[in-house]
């Protein structure tokens, strides 16, 4: 039997293609109901009381950036690990991104090392973080919170990995990934590899009233029909732009298809767990490393399934050629070429260099077979041996 198994694999069903067609024979293609409808059931499944449909994930970090007010002479600290984009909002607004190392434990943003940059420095120079949730697994925002509450700064919770993700604050309670509790505004991706797929698309969810109004206007252009919000009123066609906002709307088309697949996301997110338990049997005591280590206090939502090996490239090589397309999360933003101009180097954050030299990431899906993961697990431990 041959494979040819990619990291990551939208999940369509005819239920799925059935949402979008209705949403094509509607009234409405884009603007239309079917976004609010997205927007509530979202809200209600990370247990959030607002959230705002838009283009994509890096749209959603770009708009938090702004409502957050920041400008020229920002300065926002986030990881080195992780996507590109959860630290180029912060430049697209005019501010400075300050990278923190992150635990070797979990490749999450390392709290200490917030603490050491904050502690040397007069309160005031860093106005907010940015932690992510790398992977699916849930950063503990009680304690950044604490963190940020004495240094006055906002946190813009990057959750793009873990929809369904949560983890245990101090009193025993769960709390799930964007809820609100914690960070100022939450941040989440629907590209087709992510746990809800609709093609492109994002979310962004916060419990602030405030913000939330803000975040609707800067989606579409800056403009506003709101009666309580219009400075004069001409007539039904009247609409004011009170802020320079951008296109940044999600279409029907693809909040139907969201609506649906979040129908099914307690489902999908129970296989990845099933698909990680079995990983994590076949790995144990032998020489391939897990991420994050067990006995950590939080429950992963498994975007990502990492591993650690000596050898990352022989192994990343050796399964293509078994038709495993294994791939690498990430290559530290530090060291990209764009911000290396600002004189980020090799070296700088040694915990993050040391994890992407040893990292890769297994084949994790809902659709992932037992006898696809069976041969993942074959090759991968036959190179490792």
């Amino acid at each position: 039997m041959s494979f040819k198994i990619p990291y990551g694999r939208q999940h369509i069903t005819e239920d799925d293609v059935q949402a979008v067609v209705a949403a094509l024979k509607s009234d409405f293609l884009t603007q239309g109901p079917r976004i609010l409808a997205f927007e509530q059931a979202f809200a209600q499944y990370v247990g959030a009381k607002y959230a705002v449909a838009v283009a994509n994930g890096t749209a959603a970090l770009h708009l938090c950036a702004l409502a957050v007010g920041v400008e020229a002479g920002s300065k926002v600290i986030t990881t080195p690990i992780t996507f590109s984009a959860s630290a180029n909002c912060v430049g697209y607004c005019g501010g400075e991104v300050v990278f923190a190392d992150v635990d070797p434990k979990t490749a999450l943003l390392d709290i200490e090392k917030v603490k050491v940059l904050l502690e040397k420095s007069p309160k005031g120079t860093y106005q907010g973080i940015i932690p992510v949730d790398f992977a699916g697994y849930p950063i503990n925002l009680e304690k950044f919170r604490q963190l940020a509450d004495e240094y006055e700064l906002w946190i813009i919770e990057d959750a793009c990995h873990a929809p369904g993700g949560y983890f245990v604050d101090s009193k025993e309670q769960q709390q799930y990934c964007g809820n609100g509790l914690y960070a100022d505004l939450a941040i989440f991706s629907f590209h087709p590899v992510k746990h809800i797929a609709c093609g492109e698309g994002g979310m962004i969810t916060t419990n602030d009233k405030v913000l939330y109004d803000q975040l609707v206007q800067l989606r579409s252009h800056g403009i506003t029909k709101s009666p309580g919000l219009l400075r004069e009123n001409h007539g039904g066609w009247y609409y004011e732009m009170h802020n320079l906002g951008y296109n940044y709307r999600l279409t029907d088309l693809q909040a139907a298809l969201g609506v649906s697949q979040l129908q099914r996301a307690d489902e999908r997110i129970a296989r990845r767990r099933e698909i990680a338990e079995k990983y994590d049997k076949a790995f144990a005591n032998t020489s391939v490393g897990v991420m994050p280590m067990p006995a950590q206090q939080g429950v992963h939502a498994y975007h990502l399934y990492v591993i650690q090996v000596n050898d990352r490239k022989g192994l990343y090589d050796d399964l293509r050629q078994h038709q495993i397309f294994a791939q690498v999360h990430y290559i530290p933003v530090h060291l990209q070429p764009y911000y290396t101009q600002f004189g980020w180097k090799a070296g700088d954050f040694p915990q993050a260099e040391q994890y992407y030299s040893r990292c890769l990431s297994l084949p994790m899906f809902p659709t992932l077979s037992n006898e696809e993961q069976d041969f993942v697990i074959e090759k991968v431990l036959k190179f490792c041996q």
